[in-house]
């Protein structure tokens, strides 16, 4: 996948190597897609595929995550990577994607993880952009996430899997890292009990 960030590059081949998106009919939400991921998607024949946003026009639907549209148990996976960062009630929104996964169903829903950090960092107090990009990185960032991560996804009823791609380097560029993959992240994969 040229052009494209690390990150990308590693979801992409988690959904390559670890789940089924591309050999069985599924219905997949993929929220704030990413540009070259939301490409492969878009040209796969057997996919119920359904982008969507709170802000972007490059998206089939607008939808604010913390209120999602759909009833429940609508979608057979879901794809959130680095939305959850930016939102306030982000357990709230935890509840809602675990409210329209189906029963069975999986989502991978990753974030920026401090490898410092034991505990997850927010203060609500901050509100300007300054002073959230020297308190989290990023000026519309509201958080850190740190180990606790886990923790937060276990409490809106996921079970929770975290792939080390280095684990299985066959499938993910080699002991070389070919595809130039952060050794440092994992893909947080959750599933909702049927």
């Amino acid at each position: 996948m040229c052009a494209s960030r690390d990150r990308e590059r590693l979801l992409y081949l988690f959904l390559l190597n670890k789940t089924n998106v591309f050999e069985k009919p599924l219905r997949l939400l993929h929220v704030a897609p990413e540009a070259r991921v939301n490409d492969k998607l878009r040209q796969t024949a057997a996919l119920d595929y359904l982008t969507a946003d709170i802000s972007s026009q490059h998206v089939m639907v607008e939808m604010d995550i913390t209120q999602i549209q759909f009833p429940d148990d609508s979608f057979d996976a879901i794809i959130c990577n680095h939305v959850l960062e930016h939102v306030v009630d982000d357990q709230k929104a935890m509840s809602e994607l675990y409210r329209i996964l189906k029963p069975g169903g999986w989502a991978i829903l990753q974030v920026p993880l401090s490898a410092t950090l034991k505990r997850t960092y927010e203060d609500f107090s901050i509100t300007s952009t300054e002073g959230r990009e020297d308190a989290f990185g990023q000026g519309d960032h509201v958080r850190i996430y740190a180990e606790d991560y886990k923790d937060r996804l276990a409490r809106a009823g996921f079970k929770v899997n975290v792939f080390k791609w280095f684990t299985e380097p066959e499938n993910f560029g080699g002991r070389r890292n070919a595809f130039g993959l952060n050794k440092e992240e994992g893909i947080f994969s959750v599933t909702k009990n049927p």
